[in-house]
């Protein structure tokens, strides 16, 4: 079967769906795998290293592809060169993506990885948002980092003491977890808050500071339910007036804040108000982690650095796994490997199962119809 991995065409997008170390088990497990020219190069992975695998150089890994494989789903003009009854493995951002009819009536089955469901055991190593999140939140700590002006760490010198920065990150998922542990470890004095209160014990194990808010016992099971999803819930007005509270003093104090919450399917919740930023001192540094769906904080704004009048600056980095795509592109290909081999039979043969609970999960167009439900 011809496995094709071809150049990602999304502006910024550096990163690679298959590297040699990926190719190298496609290609012994009995595949051809064509690769575009320069596909990795972005990513540090040249043409030569695929050769060396077994890998064939193209200039068009579509043709003749039965399996794409890819970090981006195709856009339109991409779409028209998937052949017919192929299969696209990829990050679709399946509920903004307004393509996906396009891929039914092209006879396409597409794979979207990011629906992957997160509490299945043997799904683990295929969960693209976590390889890329951790990486994101290690990044995302260094490019505060750098356009802070005062140091991380205390220091005592002859001139006087440096204090250590105060950073505060809010949401504690992977990519916060990471975030916490790149802080503390150049460092800062932490502090961070989650809408899961099982949060807590992570955050303190990393040297964090963990931001209580009060929960009545209705929060506390509607937030336990959730997080057996591995993701946030919706809180009441209450909550959402005590932790706006807590967290406007705690970001009015603080030197550097990592943003990054986001809701599956939906736009970013608003977590930062302009009114708290105004409160902050000239000189700190506000990465919002998801400005590319709508922002955490007021006046955000994808792919620019916002200075407010008060000397704040916002910065609004999009596709921060692409900053490190040497090492997301690794992940990334692993993820796509393992997930891959369960579309295969033990004989090698190509062999859907719409009722095996992951490919189920991610597949979002099949037979020529739009299988997801966007509700």
């Amino acid at each position: 079967m011809q496995i094709g991995i071809p150049t990602e065409t999304v502006a910024g997008e550096h990163r690679v769906a298959a590297t040699p170390e990926t190719v190298k088990k496609l290609v012994n497990a009995g595949h051809q795998v064509v690769i575009e020219r320069g596909a990795g190069i972005r990513a540090a992975y040249i043409d030569s290293s695929y050769e060396q695998v077994g890998a064939k150089l193209t200039e068009d890994a579509y043709s003749g592809s039965e399996i794409i494989l890819k970090v981006r789903a195709p856009k339109a003009e991409e779409i028209q060169k998937l052949p017919q009854g192929s299969h696209v493995v990829a990050m679709f951002d399946p509920y903004r993506n307004p393509e996906l009819e396009l891929f039914a009536k092209q006879n396409v089955t597409a794979f979207a990885l990011e629906l992957l469901p997160r509490t299945l055991s043997r799904a683990q190593n295929m969960d693209v948002l976590s390889s890329q999140a951790n990486l994101a939140g290690y990044k995302a700590v260094l490019l505060a980092s750098n356009e802070y002006q005062r140091m991380f760490p205390m220091l005592m010198t002859a001139a006087g003491t440096v204090k250590p920065a105060r950073v505060v990150v809010m949401g504690v998922g992977v990519a916060g977890l990471q975030a916490i542990a790149t802080a503390k470890r150049l460092g800062a004095v932490v502090e961070a808050t989650d809408l899961r209160p099982t949060a807590k014990d992570q955050v303190e194990s990393l040297g964090g500071k963990w931001l209580d808010v009060p929960m009545s016992e209705e929060e506390k099971n509607r937030a336990a339910e959730a997080a057996k999803n591995g993701y946030g819930w919706m809180p009441g007005e209450q909550y959402i007036k005590d932790q706006a509270a807590i967290v406007d003093k705690a970001v009015a104090n603080a030197d550097i804040v990592i943003t990054t919450a986001l809701l599956p399917g939906r736009d970013a919740p608003r977590l930062i108000q302009a009114d708290t930023v105004a409160k902050m001192k000239p000189g700190s540094v506000i990465l919002d982690m998801a400005v590319e769906t709508g922002g955490n904080v007021a006046g955000s704004k994808c792919g620019e650095t916002v200075v407010t009048a008060n000397g704040v600056k916002i910065l609004g980095v999009p596709n921060i796994p692409a900053t490190v795509a040497t090492e997301a592109s690794a992940l990334y290909a692993r993820n796509v490997y393992n997930f891959v081999e369960t579309l295969f039979d033990a004989d090698k043969k190509l062999a859907l199962n719409q009722e095996d609970e992951i490919q189920k999960a991610l597949m979002v167009a099949h037979g020529g119809q739009v299988l997801l439900k966007r509700g």
